[in-house]
């Protein structure tokens, strides 16, 4: 018999934990109840609140609802989806992350200090998270994606560096150095460490999970930022590892002359998933 571990700090982070529970406290209410833009980058979860009634809708959907419930996810939002919802009479459901808001808080309190300066948000272009801090900059802000990227900036100017939530802390520490040994004298730069850590610490955890087994299977949606950076460590600790959006995705044949398997994912990645992973495993045996 092949032993499975499904790993105990892999699933839905605070954040997320906190959007779906709104979620489903409002449902149960009866009321029609939108969400702008997918709840979870989890296609299944997505599809299990669907069936509860939650209606996803994007940016120009919202724009024609008036006198409507609109919750906002754990991403964040910028500052004209508020504006918007006031004017059309919606009422705001709002799960964004309090580690998001603080994040949003300090990138405006900066911008509005100094406009001048250069925001820097190290993070993914057209992420539902970073669209919400660059409005925070009436869309100034420069978002850089990697640390090949930093070249780009004006060290003659000063640099306020932060990051979205869910990157790589080791890339950013290189773009640090990177703008530390390249700014002017007379130029400011200021780093500020913006990346969760109830995400950062899964990092080393899904390390020493992916070395324990023989094989890896990392359940999470393909839409998933987060999931990407830990399957890609899996990947880097345990070559034999796949990515599965569902159990259907799971190869029989990968199971040959195997003898444990971990099964792990992202902070989108809901537990009730992973188990039926694992319950797939079993019955290929």
């Amino acid at each position: 018999m092949i032993q499975i571990e499904i790993d105990e700090g892999s699933g839905f982070c605070f954040g997320v934990t906190t959007a779906i529970k709104k979620a489903e406290e409002e449902l149960a209410k009866g009321e029609k109840l939108y969400c702008l833009g997918d709840i979870v980058h989890n296609g299944m979860e997505c599809e299990r609140l669907r069936e509860m009634g939650l209606i996803t809708i994007n940016h120009e959907e919202m724009r024609q609802l008036h006198n409507a419930k609109v919750l906002l996810r754990a991403h964040g939002e910028p500052p004209e989806t508020y504006e918007l919802a006031r004017q059309n009479n919606i009422e705001i459901i709002d799960a964004t992350c309090p580690v998001v808001l603080k994040l949003q808080k300090r990138i405006k309190e900066q911008y509005d200090e100094n406009n001048d300066a250069q925001i820097v948000i190290f993070g993914k272009k057209g992420h539902a998270e970073v669209l919400g801090l660059v409005g925070q900059t009436h869309s100034n802000a420069i978002v850089i994606e990697s640390s090949d990227e930093v070249t780009k900036l004006d060290f003659t100017r000063d640099i306020y560096l932060y990051s979205q939530t869910t990157k790589s802390l080791d890339e950013f520490r290189r773009i640090i150095d990177y703008i530390q040994t390249h700014i002017s004298p007379d130029a400011t730069f200021q780093s500020f460490d913006t990346i969760c850590r109830s995400v950062a610490n899964r990092m080393p955890n899904i390390s020493q999970f992916a070395a324990k087994h023989d094989l890896i299977l990392f359940v999470c949606g393909r839409k998933s930022s987060n999931g990407k950076v830990l399957y890609n460590e899996c990947l880097r600790v345990n070559p034999n590892s796949h990515l599965v959006e569902d159990p259907q995705e799971i190869e029989p044949h990968w199971l040959e002359g195997i003898q444990s398997v971990g099964i792990c994912g992202a902070t989108s990645t809901p537990r009730w998933l992973m188990e039926q992973c694992r319950d797939a495993i079993l019955n290929m045996q």
